[in-house]
């Protein structure tokens, strides 16, 4: 089956990593709906495409939940507790596997109204912003129904999610609203035509899901892993593929990309055929930390902005250091959405071993600067 995306011309995909296990649901457990959220953290830039903050309450540290909340049972009652303060400092890489659902989202969320599926509070209409920003353009009804075919209601949904859920917790500046349909799904969209069919595909940095979980839902042929840090977003990036219904093709990976790359004694590494970005970092600490994900021949595809030409050639000899080849340069979704999709494609073409710790210098003698009368 091809996804409405198609595959691209070129070389076939390569097979998925046989250690990682296609499917991902965690059983027959419900999702719980009703896990209480922090509070709203000031809008992030890089995925809001916002020049500027917005004005949203502050947050506490982004160490303070752990995906496993998910799955615990709800105490009598039916409330859920008070979530214990988790203690600063860097996180263990864990993977948070989203529980199944009870199926896809329908057009009624289910929800009383001005109450939030993702942390199940109550809120006034003058706090709840309206899911009416979600509303697909009429202009842009073609070019959707293009690129997401029968699977156009579940982008919707997805849509929806952002400009509730997603703005109320920082993740999608409300400005951006208007502009989820343009300027990011069907942009994430475009992106699948670079993609084989029944590839695997790590989204790093994924933040509210994009590019990755809009892969998912275009391509059902795709099995996606979301790597993010920061646990107020994997919480939402896990109860989003549940709310969709995506358990079996999408899982959440909570810590960075070196960590994920390198694994530990409890799980292998992480690799797929393609590694995905998008307003990330610049092309050259990006393929530092995506070409050690992807598969030997595996490429990195990263959504960028109208300076990408400027910036493959910046970056072109960084790129080669790290095992990739030339960059390539791409307009995807030419004929479907304008201004089309710019991504940068990256083959890994060499497997580069992490750079040498250098070691403290040594005299003539053969005798380490600093150590003179160490010995004695």
């Amino acid at each position: 089956m091809t996804g409405p995306g198609g595959a691209p011309p070129g070389p076939s995909p390569v097979h998925p990593d046989p250690a990682v296990d296609p499917v991902f649901s965690a059983g027959e457990v419900a999702a719980d709906p009703s896990v209480p959220a922090g509070p709203a953290t000031p809008a992030d830039p890089t995925f809001s495409g916002e020049s500027g903050p917005e004005p949203v309450v502050a947050a506490d540290p982004a160490v303070e939940v752990t995906p496993a909340f998910l799955s615990e049972p709800l105490p009598a009652g039916g409330t859920p507790a008070p979530e214990p303060a988790a203690p600063g400092g860097p996180v263990d890489p864990v993977f948070a596997e989203p529980t199944a659902a009870a199926g896809p989202p329908s057009g009624d969320r289910g929800a009383a109204a001005g109450q939030s599926f993702m942390d199940g509070a109550d809120r006034s209409a003058g706090e709840q912003p309206s899911p009416a920003g979600a509303t697909l353009p009429p202009e842009l009804a073609d070019a959707a129904r293009t690129l997401f075919g029968d699977r156009l209601d579940l982008a919707a949904a997805y849509a929806e999610l952002l400009a509730t859920d997603g703005v109320v917790r920082g993740l999608i500046g409300p400005r951006e609203t208007p502009r989820l349909w343009d300027r990011h799904l069907l942009n994430c969209a475009a992106m699948a035509e670079r993609i084989p069919e029944g590839a695997s595909v790590i989204d790093v940095g994924s933040g509210a899901g994009l590019p990755g979980l809009v892969l998912a839902i275009a391509r059902p042929d795709l099995t996606v892993t979301l790597v993010e840090p920061l646990a107020r977003r994997t919480s939402f990036l896990i109860e989003a593929v549940q709310h969709l219904g995506l358990t079996r093709s999408v899982r959440v990976f909570r810590g960075r990309a070196e960590e994920a790359a390198t694994g530990s004694r409890d799980r292998e590494p992480l690799s797929a055929d393609i590694v995905t970005a998008r307003a990330v970092a610049a092309l050259d600490r990006l393929a530092a930390w995506c070409l050690p994900l992807a598969v030997p021949g595996g490429r990195l595809v990263a959504l960028k902005g109208a300076s990408a030409a400027e910036e493959m050639a910046e970056h072109a000899a960084a790129v080669a250091r790290l095992g990739g080849g030339e960059p390539e340069l791409h307009r995807c979704g030419a004929d479907v959405i304008d201004p089309p999709a710019t991504v940068i494609e990256v083959v890994r073409e060499r497997v580069v071993g992490p750079a040498r710790k250098k070691g403290p210098k040594r005299s003539r003698g053969g005798r380490r600067r600093g150590s003179h009368g160490r010995d004695r």
